[in-house]
């Protein structure tokens, strides 16, 4: 460590109550640049610098929690170099050598209070910030949910295509039959439904700007005979208006809230045709008890990016499907393939930044882009997880199960691992 200048004594106490939570060292990457010129590095090869514009910058350290560095940031209370997957690697690193994985910073299960004005408020706040902050950073077709990469070697919009398929070709979409899908965003998957499988799709959403855009783009793609948009809460969806052959639901069930999963798994039953298939694809918890992310993460994500936003643990999910009469005939994890989106949507964020400012301001800019980093590494970390979960209405009837014998029909064109070639002839 350098000589520092001169402190005063409150300044010192702030500086050693926050160094000695790192005795004996951790190699942690990081450097602190201290406001009086000096640094001290908390590892041998720091790929990130953070500059503490004061003394009352540290108390953002204090504890060295996710949240609290988070808030530090976003709020420009310090300044960060580095690359940004370096830098919430750096982040994590510092808040498990510097946190209890106890208390307010462990698993806690949390439920949170939801109603149908708070569920409308929350979507708005994430997904009405506007089209073209999305637009400059999801794919061409803006699908803002885990693409699918079959073959780890997609390019993130190939990959969000084959999602795309992937879903629903699992649900059996035929032409003529009837899709519902509950938080349609701006219309990707209905749009493709439309286009490439024949079927009459409805979409529903709670973001007047996924509303207003999707309409646009279903009537762009001239589908408008066959896709309506809806802006509409799933729970006001009327039987009396017809039956779905299909249900799809994707990122849309982190919203519902772990005491609401039974009555939302009994509607989206209630709105299903005998002999129908649903798909759930959202992201789970993978602390058995559906307890929080750790260490201050689900609390800055509760403040600034999903208000009220609640993960179950792929159990729970499964259990809450059965209760509601439906039966679970398959279940895929998802969870490196979701890694590996948020990555590319990170990515895309960083080389966009100027455009990206350009339309939002720069508290904006930094919630999301500490958010999307993180949450890649969240997924590549196994904090949480992300299922597929198709379902059809229980009962002893074959006409419930519309599904083959064999799941090969989910992977049409995908080649078996260590398939020999044909010989040749």
């Amino acid at each position: 460590m350098e000589p520092l200048a001169p402190f005063t004594s409150a300044d010192q106490s702030l500086l050693t109550r926050f160094l000695v939570r790192f005795h004996p060292q951790p190699d942690i990457p990081l450097r602190l640049a201290l406001w009086n010129g000096a640094h001290h590095d908390l590892g041998a090869a720091p790929q990130v610098t953070v500059r503490l514009s004061g003394p009352g910058s540290l108390r953002y350290f204090l504890p060295p929690s996710l949240d609290n560095l988070a808030d530090g940031y976003v709020n420009g209370h310090f300044e960060v170099q580095g690359r940004v997957k370096d830098v919430v690697a750096a982040a994590s690193k510092l808040a498990h050598s510097g946190v209890p994985m106890r208390g307010r910073f462990g698993r806690l299960f949390n439920a949170v209070r939801h109603d149908r004005a708070k569920d409308a408020r929350a979507i708005e706040h994430h997904y009405d910030v506007s089209n073209d902050f999305y637009r400059l950073w999801l794919d061409p077709a803006m699908v803002y949910s885990c693409a699918y990469f079959p073959t780890n070697t997609e390019t993130l919009a190939a990959a969000q295509s084959a999602k795309l398929d992937h879903i629903l070709t699992k649900i059996m979409l035929k032409p003529g039959e009837r899709l519902l899908d509950i938080g349609c965003g701006w219309g990707a998957l209905v749009i493709r439904a439309a286009q490439q499988y024949g079927a009459h799709a409805v979409g529903v959403t709670l973001s007047k700007n996924q509303y207003e855009f999707a309409q646009e783009r279903v009537a762009q793609a001239g589908v408008a005979s066959q896709v309506e948009i809806r802006l509409q809460d799933y729970r006001d969806i009327d039987e009396g208006d017809g039956l779905f052959d299909k249900i799809t639901s994707i990122g849309m069930f982190e919203h519902v809230g772990l005491n609401h999963l039974p009555a939302y798994f009994a509607k989206i039953r209630s709105l299903l045709r005998d002999g129908g298939l649903v798909l759930n694809h959202g992201i789970t918890s993978t602390d058995a008890g559906s307890g929080e992310t750790p260490l201050g993460a689900a609390s800055f994500i509760e403040r600034y990016v999903f208000p009220s936003g609640e993960l179950p643990h792929v159990s729970l999910a499964l259990k809450d499907m059965q209760s509601a009469g439906l039966e679970v005939l398959d279940v895929e994890c998802l969870r490196r393939h979701y890694a590996r989106t948020l990555a590319g949507w990170s990515d895309n964020f960083e080389h966009q930044s100027d455009s990206i400012r350009a339309v939002v301001d720069e508290t904006t800019f930094r919630v999301w882009r500490i958010y999307l980093a993180g949450c890649a590494l969240a997924f590549s970390q196994n904090w949480v997880s992300l299922y597929q979960l198709l379902a059809c209405k229980e009962g002893t009837s074959e006409q419930l199960n519309p599904t083959p014998w064999s799941r090969a029909y989910m992977y049409p064109s995908f080649p078996a691992p260590g398939k020999p070639e044909a010989p040749d002839s």
